[in-house]
Order: C-alpha cells, then sequence, then structure tokens
C-alpha cells in the first residue's frame, strides 16, 4: 500500500493541493499523484454572488466523469418500481431482479474504485413501493465474494438479510410486506460488514404511504458516501450519489416556487457522521419519514450511517444555491453540488 511520500492518494495530499485538486488527480495501478493546480489558481463556471460572475474555485478543474455507465444527473431522479402483478386476493405484488456485481466505477475525475455493486452502479437502484404490497426480490450473486441484501423495515427474520448467505453464482428470493411507510435503506450484511458497505453495496428503499397522496413534487435521491481510495482506512473522496463534485459541475435545475422533496440517506463508512446544509434556505425534515406530524425547520441536518429522512423545500429566490456537508473537509473533498433556480420551466 502506498504513503503519501510515495505517491498515494491521500485526504491530507488532496487537501494540502486544494480542493480543486481532488479533481485533478490521475489514478494508475496502486498509486495517485496530484496534478491539479492549487485552488486559488483554479478557473472553472462562473457562480455567484447573487449572479454566475463569481469564480468558485471549488471542484472546477480536471474535466468530469464518465457518465455513460453511470449518470448521478439521472440516478437523482430513476425509482424502480418493480414488475406489477395481481395477487389472488387482489393486492399488488412487486417483483425486483438484483445481482450482485464486482465493477471499477469512477468516483472523480481519473480515479477508479474497485466496488461490490448490486445492479453495477454505487448505490444500486432505488426501490420503490406502497405500503402493504408484497415484494419479491430475487437475488443472484455474480460477484466475488458471499453477499447479502439486508432491508431496513419490518419483515420475517427469515429474511432479514442476515444468515441467508448467497455464495458466489447462488441466489435467493426474499419476500414480505412493504411496511413502514418512509425512506429505508438496504444493503449488504456478509462480514465484515464495514467492507461490503463501504465497498458499496447499498441503495435506497422508498416505501409510499397507503391511502395518503403525497403533495405532487420534484422528488430526488442523494445517498451520503464516501470512498477509500487507498485502503488506509480513511475516505479520500466524498459525495453524493458517488461521484465528487458531479452536482456542481452539473447544477440541479428547479424552478422558484417548485417543491423539492429530497430522500436523503447516509451510507459512509469510517466516519461517525456525515451532514447536509442547504445554503439561501430552510427545509422541512422528517426523520425516516414515518411520522408525518412531527418534523423539523431547518438548514442542517447531521446523520450517523444508516439514518435517514426526507426533506420538502422551495426557493423563492433565484440563482446558485450550494448545498453541501456542513463538515468543510467532506465538502473540499467532493461532497458539494449546486441548485440553479431560476424562473424558467425546467426541460
Amino acid at each position: 500500500m502506498g504513503t503519501e511520500q510515495d505517491g498515494a492518494l491521500t485526504r491530507r495530499a488532496l487537501l494540502r493541493a486544494g480542493a480543486a485538486g481532488a479533481l485533478g488527480i490521475t489514478a494508475g495501478g496502486g498509486a495517485s499523484a496530484i496534478v491539479g493546480a492549487p485552488a486559488a489558481q483554479a478557473r472553472g463556471p462562473q457562480v455567484a454572488r447573487g449572479g454566475r460572475e463569481h469564480v468558485h474555485s471549488l471542484g472546477t478543474g480536471g474535466g468530469d466523469v464518465d457518465t455513460s455507465r453511470f449518470d448521478p444527473s439521472v440516478f437523482l431522479e430513476q425509482f424502480d418500481w418493480g414488475e406489477i402483478s395481481t395477487l389472488p386476493d387482489g393486492g399488488v405484488l412487486r417483483t425486483y431482479r438484483i445481482t450482485a456485481l464486482d465493477r471499477s466505477i469512477e468516483v472523480a475525475p481519473g480515479v477508479h474504485f474497485e466496488a461490490w455493486t448490486y445492479n453495477g452502479s454505487v448505490p444500486g437502484p432505488t426501490l420503490r413501493c406502497t405500503e402493504g404490497d408484497r415484494l419479491l426480490v430475487e437475488f443472484s450473486n455474480a460477484g466475488s465474494h458471499p453477499h447479502t441484501i439486508h432491508f431496513h423495515g419490518v419483515h420475517p427474520a427469515d429474511m432479514d438479510g442476515v444468515f441467508e448467505i448467497v455464495e458466489p453464482g447462488d441466489s435467493f428470493t426474499y419476500e414480505f410486506d412493504a411496511k413502514p411507510a418512509g425512506v429505508q435503506l438496504y444493503h449488504c450484511h456478509a462480514v465484515p460488514l464495514k467492507r461490503h458497505v463501504h465497498k458499496g453495496l447499498y441503495g435506497a428503499f422508498i416505501i409510499d404511504p397507503r391511502g395518503t397522496k403525497l403533495t405532487p413534487a420534484r422528488e430526488m435521491v442523494m445517498v451520503m458516501n464516501g470512498f477509500d481510495t487507498n485502503y488506509d482506512g480513511e475516505n479520500e473522496i466524498y459525495a453524493v450519489n458517488s461521484v465528487a463534485f458531479h452536482y456542481q459541475r452539473n447544477p440541479i435545475r428547479i424552478r422558484t416556487g417548485e417543491l423539492v422533496r429530497l430522500y436523503l440517506i447516509n451510507m459512509t463508512e469510517f466516519d461517525l457522521i456525515n451532514s447536509f446544509h442547504l445554503h439561501g434556505n430552510f427545509f422541512k425534515y422528517w426523520r425516516t419519514g414515518t411520522r408525518p406530524e412531527h418534523y423539523d425547520y431547518t438548514d442542517n441536518v447531521m446523520l450517523c450511517q444508516g439514518e435517514r429522512g426526507v426533506m420538502e423545500f422551495t426557493f423563492e429566490h433565484t440563482g446558485l444555491f450550494m448545498f453541501h456537508a456542513h463538515q468543510s473537509e467532506f465538502a473540499e473533498l467532493g461532497w458539494m453540488g449546486l441548485f440553479d433556480v431560476s424562473e424558467d420551466p425546467v426541460a
């Protein structure tokens, strides 16, 4: 394993090089070298003090990742509703197919991470259903290690994904009724647990309430995560939806007055907490989304691993508004994005 002295990609080296250095990295073999200029010398998009004229240096140099295999902008609003059929009693049956695959993913320009994935991406697909639906999740392990799927929620013990270890080449079908309503998650529960989670085996699992129509909104999923690229037990890259600074390079366009509903999950390994801070605005926040009558009104939340919540907000002012982790180190190493708010309809 490399060290900072012999050119390995380390947290300390990235921070010393400046935030723009996090995206000016070349990774080859087991070692990586900083090739980006210091942040003060970076040039990039014109980002605003109330407009778009002020140069903001964070995450603007070094190009972008190849999004042909995984595009965080698409993943943000992509939901897998399963294959729907009808049960004999008239209930809804949803069938999902998930395969564990070993795959190299690009987490920053030129920085590739050897991941274990569900369906080839980190995070895995966002599963969505309605409370009370019967779910069949057909899981196949095409990876190189034993894996499982553990779903957060209420279900029988033999569907818990802890003792039902699925060896490479084998399969298992999970069957249970979806409850309770809220934003849940799923992840591998094979040991060593921290390795299987850190390598990328997790995803969002959203259960809509039955009998209650959600207010129409622009819905998004953000899974906060980190990547230990040199296997020293510390993350060198932080992100939401796996790609450092993606939503700063590709701001999320929304309209003034448009209701945004954001499902937020923390799956960061090696750090006790992660956080979400929204600039220029406040949001309603429902912890886990299970108690609609109880919410906070704030602009910053902290989450331990596995914690999640639902937030809703609208913007009244136009312009570029930042969102990021309120741990400055996480933000400078990739966990930073922008909402581009305008009065124009969003295509």
